[in-house]
């Protein structure tokens, strides 16, 4: 069927450039303003977020600050669906293997930020997400194909397009999967990082010389929005994947000073709001049926545990918090779950974090697969002394990025030992 395409009156076009430069946007919303762009649509609280110095730093100490602006232009000069679908496409796959290749040396930097950083990433992707939000084509686009276009952009930003495993699986490397998550808290300190993000940029399409041979590692990224995981973003991304490995790792950042192996994952989300300061609490949205309250970790704690990794001590974290069979009042288990427990808290809270760990380890069981996989949360990224108040401090110090480097150091340590060991433990919760 030929699309209908339809060009704004010029009256209508000069009334949007002139409420778009009354408000103040993003380059990338400025070099739509001149053409297709309506300053009238809503933005995402991520979006707008986006707009601020520094992001604004971040994009330009990195070379990601045009990244925005060219999207935006060449999805002005698409005439159909088709083109606009291609543009779509091809940035948010180019972004996330340019943020891939600066993380691990390849190409210029393009400034004097750090090349592990994964910020530059999330704030491109929003400038991206937000031209497109207020894009105004030349023909007609129901909203239901703006979503898809919406969706095209954040699966190619995030790697979840490009996790592949070349070839055969009984001749070729052992193959893991490791996901990380964008940075969050943004309210607190825009200036946040996330170590598990970072990981993912550097250990992206990476091979680990291991005791068991070698390791060939691929990653992707995921939100940190309750809508997307409801949507079952986890699910599709992971599902073709999860039956062709040999371990998975979904990673985010936990508490300060250490790692944990998170034991225990339960079906309850808490009240705490998403980047976009939404709110989902009660049990965990899943299809299929009556979910379990609980799933198992299957990574080897008790190796990854016991073995050297890092500078940050790794613990096999137990404990959740339960309402009990028969009772109505919610109590912290420090050992685990007890028989019939309702879920209020797995070992990893109840967040994003848990949430994941919840639906990666149910779709494992789902898919009757018997292979080590589970949690990791990451110590804090926190920045240096005297550089840790955010409406003061600097985007980076010397501290800040020691402690990431490490961090994402530790990570593959730990992959590293997790993929030389060959039984998997008891998933049974007690």
């Amino acid at each position: 069927m030929e699309e209908i395409r339809m060009r704004r009156p010029r009256t209508q076009l000069a009334a949007v450039i002139v409420a778009s430069l009354a408000l103040p946007v993003t380059p990338a919303l400025a070099a739509q303003a001149a053409g297709c762009a309506d300053p009238s649509v809503s933005l995402t609280v991520e979006e707008r977020r986006a707009a601020g110095p520094v992001p604004q730093e971040i994009l330009r100490r990195s070379g990601f600050d045009t990244a925005g602006s060219r999207f935006a232009r060449a999805l002005c000069r698409a005439d159909s669906y088709r083109q606009a679908r291609d543009v779509v496409t091809g940035h948010g796959q180019r972004l996330w293997q340019r943020a891939v290749e600066r993380a691990q040396g390849r190409g210029p930097a393009g400034g004097d930020l750090s090349r592990a950083d994964d910020r530059p990433l999330y704030w491109a992707r929003l400038e991206m997400t937000a031209a497109l939000r207020q894009w105004q084509p030349g023909f007609a686009l129901p909203e239901a194909r703006r979503a898809e276009l919406h969706d095209r952009l954040e699966r190619g930003s995030r790697g979840q397009d490009a996790v592949d495993f070349p070839g055969g699986r009984e001749n070729g490397p052992r193959r893991v999967l490791v996901t990380g998550f964008d940075p969050f808290t943004l309210d607190r300190d825009i200036r946040i990082s996330n170590p598990s993000g970072a990981t993912a940029l550097a250990l992206d399409g990476t091979v680990l010389r291991t005791a068991a041979g070698p390791v060939r590692i691929e990653t992707a990224m995921f939100p940190v929005r309750w809508a997307d995981f409801t949507r079952g973003t986890v699910e599709r991304a992971l599902r073709p994947h999860l039956p062709q490995v040999d371990l998975f790792a979904t990673v985010s950042q936990g508490r300060p000073g250490q790692f944990d192996i998170e034991r225990f994952n339960g079906a309850w989300r808490g009240a705490s709001a998403d980047n976009d300061g939404v709110s989902a609490p009660g049990p965990t949205p899943v299809p299929g049926g009556e979910p379990p309250q609980w799933t198992v970790t299957t990574l080897p704690h008790q190796a990854v545990t016991s073995t050297p990794t890092g500078r940050f001590p790794v613990r096999d974290n137990t404990q959740v918090v339960e309402v009990p069979a028969g009772a109505d009042q919610a109590v912290t288990r420090p050992g685990g779950p007890t028989e019939g427990s309702t879920a209020r808290q797995g070992g990893g809270g109840d967040y994003l974090s848990n949430e994941i760990a919840y639906r990666a380890t149910l779709l494992r069981d789902r898919l009757g697969l018997d292979i080590p996989g589970g949690h990791v949360h990451t110590p804090v990224l926190e920045f240096g002394a005297g550089n840790e108040d955010p409406g003061t401090g600097r985007i980076t110090d010397p501290e800040f990025l020691r402690n990431r480097q490490d961090i994402i150091d530790q990570v593959r340590s730990i992959i590293r030992v997790a993929a030389e060991q060959d039984a998997v433990p008891d998933r049974r919760v007690p």
